[in-house]
């Protein structure tokens, strides 16, 4: 194998685990904020943890995340903004992928 192979499959390597890791987060920054939405509507325990999964599965309805915020603010009736749902994602994903980096 030439030099080129090596870094061609280099780079694809590392492609497609950035690729995990960024569905990774996006994932578990789903999860986070179901887990911050249930805390709103007053859900605890099971209750908290199966809404958190409703979350993370609206995210495969489209490409982006606008079909998470569209779920949870319906749910949430106006109490919390799709701005305020935005900011606490992009607040959520920090945290997410400290705890992915943390885990591996």
């Amino acid at each position: 194998m030439s030099t080129f192979d090596d870094r061609e499959n280099a780079f694809e390597n590392k492609y497609a685990h950035d690729a995990e890791m960024q569905f990774k987060a996006e994932a578990r920054r789903n999860k986070l904020l179901g887990l911050w939405a249930a805390e709103l509507l007053g859900k605890s325990g099971d209750d908290a943890a199966n809404y958190a999964k409703e979350v993370v599965k609206a995210d495969f309805e489209e490409a982006g995340h606008e079909d998470v915020v569209r779920k949870v603010s319906g749910d949430l009736g106006g109490k919390a903004s799709d701005d305020e749902i935005r900011a606490k994602m992009a607040e959520l994903m920090i945290v997410a992928k400290t705890q992915i980096m943390n885990e591996v």
